[in-house]
């Protein structure tokens, strides 16, 4: 079927394009959306069947002509009006679609209401067009089962050349959609990587901000303690809008209320091409010999990214030391609090869910074990024996280490010691410490190995802090220019 779009469809264009084309009606919120699903039927389903879309969202076309009608009549909200977003499967939605973090056992589950954030999407006029699919539970399964997949929606792959290629953290459908162009933008969540991994993987921008800037209400928890959502997109500016319209406080989230104040409602005034000029960021160098023999590394890239940002202009301090890093961390918050903050949420479904405990689940997924136990399910077996208080003496101990190592021995420490304004590490090996500290990171890409493979660098800081690190990451970006689109795409 030869379905024919308007030229300028056919390259990657940004959400100001698209605005400043929906303004002289060179383009529409619906043809926007329908070129979408083209792109989706053609290269996700079928094709090289990318996998990364679970669900379609089957009011979006209506939703489109619904906001084209309102641009006519009263104008557009703002930058994401007619805009298609996508989002992970286990962000709650209060429409047709389903809320299952990629498990059998939920794949029937419709949600009372939005999620927070969703409200604040629709709010702003943007169309969710659908869900994406995600590593089953944010990787709370198994420790065999392989990133980007998930008993419900299959095997995720990479664009990027061989489908066996490493396709990132649990939201690698959120990452994956934006980088194969089946959507402009996309929200993951993080606990540890989810987010940094498959920007970085998928050669895109991912924000992972500080806990508590972007409610978790609606969302489907792992912990309290380190949980977030956080917006994909090709470029900073985009991701950066995106932030800035997902951000609020939520009375129905307390973590929420230490962000009032402490950060912009638009990112976009911190879109400085010159941003690297005179900042101070400190190079981790002091990295593994595992990690340097890994696939994930390329010391060829990541010593021209250094290069690069000293030609802005920055002053670059290398081999900082930044002494928790490679302690021993203890994973008792995790453990403890994914087990407390499922069953809770489980335990509120409908009656119509097969489930409503993990132990449940553990059953249910043993009555279906060819469907859903590809990869067997050790990690929810592990947690099903561990106590379910959360006055635990381990697992209160290990809370307190985690913000003491992280925090103050860790990232503000490393901060401080070099007076510097970020911290750039290769890749995301730093998402564990800034994710147990709480803190912002984004990752962004900076270039490619010789076998095509995506390589990105993240910049990382204390909290609330986006704004400093966006300034950053955009001047990096402008300087380096260097994102290129996935081979599939020009088939």
């Amino acid at each position: 079927m030869d379905i024919r779009f308007k030229s300028f469809l056919k390259e990657e264009l940004t959400i100001n394009e698209i605005q400043e084309a929906m303004s002289e009606d060179k383009i529409t919120s619906k043809e926007l959306v329908m070129y979408y699903l083209y792109r989706i039927a053609k290269y996700d389903q079928s094709g090289p069947t990318i996998n990364s879309m679970l669900e379609i969202n089957p009011e979006a076309i209506f939703i489109a002509e619904a906001l084209d009608n309102e641009r006519k009549l009263k104008g557009a909200r703002g930058p994401l009006h007619g805009i298609p977003v996508v989002i992970k499967d286990n962000i709650e939605t209060k429409d047709s679609m389903h809320t299952s973090a990629g498990t059998i056992a939920l794949e029937n589950h419709l949600a009372r209401q939005d999620a927070f954030l969703v409200k604040k999407l629709r709010e702003a006029g943007a169309v969710i067009l659908g869900k994406t699919n995600m590593t089953e539970l944010a990787n709370a399964v198994s420790s065999d089962m392989w990133a980007g997949y998930s008993s419900r929606g299959g095997q995720t792959l990479n664009p990027y050349g061989d489908p066996k290629l490493f396709v990132g953290g649990s939201s690698s459908g959120s990452a994956v959609a934006v980088a194969s162009n089946f959507s402009m933008l996309s929200v993951g969540t993080e606990t540890d990587t989810s987010i940094l991994s498959p920007a970085i993987q998928n050669s895109v921008v991912g924000i992972k901000p500080t806990v508590g800037l972007i409610s978790r209400s609606g969302i489907m928890p792992f912990t309290y303690s380190q949980d977030t959502a956080g917006p994909f997109a090709r470029t900073v500016t985009d991701a950066a809008i995106l932030l800035g319209t997902l951000i609020g406080t939520d009375e129905n989230d307390i973590a929420t209320y230490k962000s009032e104040g402490k950060s912009p409602q638009d990112y976009t005034g911190c879109l400085d091409s010159k941003g690297l000029f005179g900042a101070r960021i400190g190079i981790f160098n002091n990295i593994s010999e595992n990690y340097k023999e890994s696939e994930e590394y390329d010391e060829r890239l990541f010593n021209n990214s250094i290069q690069l940002m000293i030609e802005q202009g920055a002053e670059i301090i290398e081999n900082i030391e930044i002494p928790s890093f490679y302690r021993e961390w203890n994973w008792g918050v995790s453990m403890y609090e994914l087990k407390h903050s499922l069953n809770n949420y489980l335990a509120k479904l409908p009656a119509y869910i097969p489930v409503h405990s993990i132990s449940e689940l553990i059953q249910f997924n043993k009555s279906i074990k060819e469907k859903a136990l590809k990869y067997g399910q050790d990690k929810l077996e592990q947690r099903e024996e561990i106590s379910n208080t959360l006055r635990d003496p381990e697992y209160l101990l290990s809370k307190i280490e985690d913000i003491y190592f992280s925090q103050e021995q860790g990232i503000d420490h490393a901060l401080k010691k070099y007076e510097l304004d970020a911290i750039v590490f290769p890749s995301y090996i730093g998402s564990t410490i800034s994710a147990k500290a709480g803190y912002p990171s984004i990752a962004i890409p900076a270039g490619y190995m010789e076998s095509g493979r995506p390589f990105g660098i993240t910049f990382a800081g204390t909290a609330f802090s986006e704004d400093v690190l966006i300034k950053l990451a955009f001047a990096f970006e402008q300087a380096a220019k260097c994102r290129k689109p996935p081979e599939f795409y020009k088939v």
